[in-house]
C-alpha cells in the first residue's frame, strides 16, 4: 500500500457489482411475488432491471470504454461508445421507471443525479492526482486511503439520492452496518490483537473490556432515556457477536495475513541470497576461463613452436568476446554457448592434436540450436574433462556429444581420469568445479533439468538435460 497505487478500477468495479448485486437481491428478497397485480409486478421488476442496466452501463464505461481511451488516444470512439451507452441506458431505464411509476416523465432525477455523482468522482479524482501523484514522495499510502474513503463517500451520496430504489435495508448497511463493522475491525487489529501481539496483552484486555463497556452503556442509557427495555437487546446481540464472531473471525484471518507477509519476506529472502549466489558463482567463471585459457596457449608453445598460436589467439579472441559481451545476461541463443564450446574443444585440440594416444570426440548437430539458455552452464563440464582426462604418457579419451532440440538441450561427456599428471598444464589450475553448476542450476532451472554424474576409476560420465 506504501510502495504502489492500488488497482483502483478493478475495486472501484467489484464495490459497485457488490452495491448493485445487494440492493437486487435485497428487492428480490423483500417484495413478496404472491398475488401481485399488473402494476406491482411492473415495480417489482423496474426494481431488478434498473440496477442491472446502471451495473452493465458502468461496465461498459468505467472497464471497457474509458480505458481503452487511455491506451489508444482516439477521442472519436470515446465519444461515440459514450453516446451510445447513455442513451441506451437512458430510454431502458425510463421505460421501466414510467411503467413503474417512479417518475412521471423520461427526465428521471435520479438517473442525471447519478451521472453527476459518476462525473463529480471523476473530477475530484483527477483533481487529487494531479496534486498527490505529481510530488517526488513516492510514498503512495495517503492517496491510497484517500481513494478508499472517496469511493465510500460517493457511494453513501449515490445510495441517498438511489433509496427509492435501493430501499432503505441497502442504505442501512452501507451507511451504518459496514462502516461499524469495519471500525470494530480497525479497532480489534491495532488496539486488541495488535497490542496482544507486542506482548501488552495487559493493555489488549483493558482496550478489550472498553469496548464492550461503552457498548453497554450506549444501549443502557438509551433504554433508560425512551423508558424502554427493548434497547437493550441490540446491544446484548452486539456484544455476543463481537465477542462470538467479529473478533474471533478478524483475528483468524490477522494470523493468515501475518502468515502470508511472513512467506512473503521469507521468500524474498531466499531470492536476494539466490541472486547474491549466483553473482558470486559467476564472478569466479572469468578467472576460471582465464587460467585456463593462458595454461592452453602456454601447452600450445612448448609443444608445437607457435605454429598455430594464431588459430588459438583467434579463437581466443572469440571467447573473450563471448565473456565480455554474453557471460553476464540472464539468457543468450543457445547457439552462441554452443559457439563458445566449439572454440574451446578446437583451442584445446591445438595443443593435443599430435598427441597419438589422446582421442578426442567432439559430435553435434550442424543446424541451429533453437531457444536460449542461462550462459557457462555446459563448459564447465566440458572444462572438467580435459583437466581430469588427458595424458601425455597414457591412452587417454573425451567424448562430448551435444545435441539441441527444440525446447531442450543434451549434452554427454565421457572421459578417462588421470588425477596425477604432473605434465597436465591445468593441472594445477583453480576451477569453479561442479559444485558451481549445480548451484546454478537449482537456482536457475529448479525441477526443470536432469544432471546425471557417474565416476569410477577409469572413466569418467556426465549427462545433462535442461528444459529451455
Amino acid at each position: 500500500m506504501k510502495d504502489r497505487i492500488l488497482p483502483f478500477r478493478q475495486i472501484e468495479w467489484w464495490v459497485v457489482t457488490f452495491l448493485f448485486v445487494s440492493i437486487i437481491l435485497s428487492n428480490v428478497v423483500s417484495t413478496p411475488t404472491f398475488h401481485l397485480n399488473f402494476d406491482q409486478s411492473i415495480a417489482y421488476f423496474a426494481k431488478i432491471f434498473i440496477p442491472l442496466i446502471f451495473l452493465a452501463s458502468f461496465y461498459l464505461f468505467h472497464m471497457r470504454v474509458f480505458p481503452n481511451f487511455l491506451q489508444d488516444g482516439k477521442k472519436a470512439k470515446l465519444i461515440i461508445y459514450s453516446i451510445l451507452i447513455f442513451f441506451g441506458s437512458f430510454i431502458l431505464i425510463g421505460a421501466f421507471s414510467v411503467g413503474a411509476n417512479f417518475t412521471s416523465d423520461f427526465l428521471m432525477p435520479f438517473y442525471f443525479n447519478s451521472l453527476a455523482v459518476y462525473a463529480g468522482y471523476g473530477a475530484i479524482i483527477y483533481i487529487l492526482n494531479q496534486i498527490l501523484l505529481a510530488k517526488e514522495d513516492k510514498d503512495f499510502k495517503p492517496y491510497n486511503i484517500i481513494r478508499f474513503v472517496l469511493i465510500y463517500i460517493f457511494v453513501v451520496i449515490f445510495l441517498l439520492q438511489f433509496q427509492r430504489i435501493a430501499g432503505d435495508p441497502i442504505t442501512i448497511l452501507f451507511v451504518v452496518i459496514l462502516p461499524s463493522i469495519l471500525t470494530l475491525v480497525l479497532y480489534n487489529f491495532f488496539l486488541v490483537y495488535g497490542l496482544k501481539n507486542q506482548g501488552r496483552k495487559g493493555e489488549a484486555t483493558a482496550f478489550y473490556v472498553l469496548l464492550i463497556f461503552i457498548i453497554a452503556v450506549f444501549f443502557t442509557s438509551l433504554a433508560i432515556a425512551n423508558g424502554d427495555p427493548e434497547f437493550l437487546i441490540p446491544g446484548i446481540v452486539i456484544i455476543i457477536g463481537i465477542i462470538a464472531i467479529l473478533f474471533p473471525i478478524s483475528n483468524f484471518f490477522f494470523r493468515k495475513y501475518e502468515n502470508y507477509l511472513s512467506e512473503i519476506n521469507t521468500l524474498t529472502v531466499k531470492v536476494d541470497r539466490s541472486t547474491a549466489d549466483l553473482s558470486f558463482l559467476r564472478s569466479q567463471i572469468n578467472p576460471h576461463f582465464l587460467f585456463n585459457a593462458l595454461n592452453t596457449l602456454y601447452g600450445n608453445a612448448l609443444h608445437e613452436n607457435a605454429e598455430n598460436t594464431a588459430e588459438g589467439i583467434q579463437k581466443l579472441g572469440d571467447m573473450m568476446r563471448f565473456m565480455l559481451h554474453e557471460n553476464n545476461q540472464d539468457l543468450i541463443p543457445v547457439i552462441r554457448e554452443k559457439e563458445y564450446l566449439v572454440n574451446y574443444v578446437d583451442l584445446q585440440n591445438l595443443r593435443i592434436k599430435e598427441q597419438e594416444n589422446i582421442e578426442i570426440i567432439f559430435s553435434h548437430n550442424d543446424g541451429s540450436c533453437p531457444g536460449e539458455i542461462a550462459p557457462m552452464l555446459l563448459i564447465p563440464f566440458v572444462e572438467n574433462a580435459f583437466k581430469h582426462g588427458i595424458s601425455f604418457q597414457k591412452k587417454s579419451w573425451i567424448k562430448i556429444s551435444l545435441r539441441c532440440l527444440d525446447g531442450s538441450v543434451h549434452l554427454d561427456v565421457n572421459n578417462s581420469i588421470h588425477r596425477s599428471n604432473e605434465e597436465d598444464p591445468e593441472r594445477k589450475s583453480s576451477g569453479i568445479g561442479l559444485e558451481n553448476v549445480k548451484q546454478r542450476l537449482n537456482i536457475l532451472y529448479p525441477g526443470k533439468h536432469d544432471l546425471v554424474v557417474r565416476e569410477n576409476e577409469l572413466e569418467y560420465f556426465v549427462h545433462l538435460s535442461v528444459k529451455l
